[in-house]
């Protein structure tokens, strides 16, 4: 008697959850699913949202996966650029209506936005109940908010968006912030991928190598050995005694958080034929102490390309790119990258010796 008792008072608390939860929901309507000041809310919780897929109207996409709280993947191969993720995050968290637009200039702004916007779909975790700030939470579920992303106001403070299941678009802005939020929605998937090369503190390093193949005398390699480091010449194989220790902590300490400058999307043709048929100026390996290695490949970069058809010696000093210099990736990616970043990284052994610096990769 007591079980049915009991079996009774749970099904009657079952049912009155049920009945509950299909009030709110009619209550809350199935199209309108926005806070009511735009922002989505979920967007300031760490690991709520799931993925974010944008898209505009000449079919350019991008999706952002999130794997977990520190790593999204860029349509679900490429690590993505965290500080980006994040601050498209908080822009979804903070953003807010700052006035809806009138009904004289609705037919135009959505003109506009049906011509050109982006469309921003927002997967998070919802509950079905969301009871006493968070504290009781029952029937979880995806839930997708989808926003459309249009032109900027003409006072370059706000932006136009339409949220899916409103009768008309709003001026949207954030609160404090002086300037518009739609360069922050971009389709281009190589604009969200991370710029990191490594990021390995020194304890992680088990060995660092350049090689010089213009210089194999001056290829050497940095391998851990117990709690310290040694340096090898590797053309011939020979260890190094004395060697300048303070400039391979510095050169060791570099691989905590390298990042190239930029992908180099378009790499002229005639620095194709001349420049990459070449060998590389500098092979730079790093190894972790998992066996994970990273490879870089760089190549001079000319400032004038189209130079090198009138110019009789391509080697001259005057017709380099005194900045930057072409790298390219695990044998897939060309980037950019800047002397003034890895001045200390690219030198030969003789640097590393004690000897001043040979500026070989220029």
């Amino acid at each position: 008697m007591k079980n049915n008792k009991k079996i009774y008072a749970i099904l009657a608390v079952v049912l009155l959850l049920g009945a509950v939860t299909f009030v709110v929901v009619m209550l809350k309507g199935s199209n309108h699913t926005f806070e009511q000041n735009f922002h989505i809310r979920a967007a300031a919780r760490p690991g709520a949202v799931n993925k974010i897929f944008m898209a505009d109207k000449e079919n350019h996409q991008v999706l952002l996966v999130c794997k977990n709280d520190s790593l999204w993947l860029v349509d679900d191969k490429f690590v993505a650029s965290q500080p980006m993720v994040d601050l498209l995050l908080q822009t979804l968290s903070d953003m807010r209506i700052r006035s809806q637009v009138n009904k004289a200039a609705a037919e135009n702004v959505t003109k506009q936005m049906a011509a050109k916007s982006v469309k921003v779909e927002v997967y998070y975790d919802a509950y079905r109940i969301n009871w006493f700030g968070g504290k009781l939470r029952l029937f979880k579920y995806e839930k997708c908010d989808i926003i459309y992303v249009g032109h900027d106001t003409q006072d370059m403070m706000a932006t136009y968006m339409y949220r899916e299941g409103d009768d008309l678009p709003c001026v949207v802005n954030i609160p404090g912030f002086r300037g518009c939020l739609s360069p922050r929605f971009v389709v281009d998937p190589l604009l969200w991928r991370s710029h990191s090369i490594v990021s390995l503190p020194v304890q992680k390093i088990a060995k660092v190598s350049l090689e010089i193949p213009s210089m194999p005398s001056e290829s050497f390699e940095v391998e851990r050995e117990g709690d310290g480091f040694v340096l090898n010449l590797v053309n011939p194989r020979q260890r190094v005694d004395g060697f300048d220790t303070a400039r391979v902590a510095q050169l060791l300490s570099s691989f905590v958080n390298l990042n190239f400058d930029e992908f180099a999307k378009v790499v002229p043709k005639v620095e194709l034929d001349t420049t990459f048929a070449r060998d590389p100026r500098t092979i730079l390996r790093i190894t972790d102490i998992d066996g994970n290695t990273r490879e870089l490949k760089t190549y001079i970069k000319y400032s004038n390309p189209d130079d090198l058809l009138a110019m009789p010696d391509t080697t001259m000093f005057q017709v380099f790119d005194l900045n930057r210099l072409y790298a390219v990736l695990d044998d897939k990616d060309t980037v950019l990258i800047q002397y003034y970043i890895f001045d200390n990284i690219l030198q030969p052994a003789s640097f590393f010796m004690g000897r001043d610096k040979s500026y070989f990769a220029r």
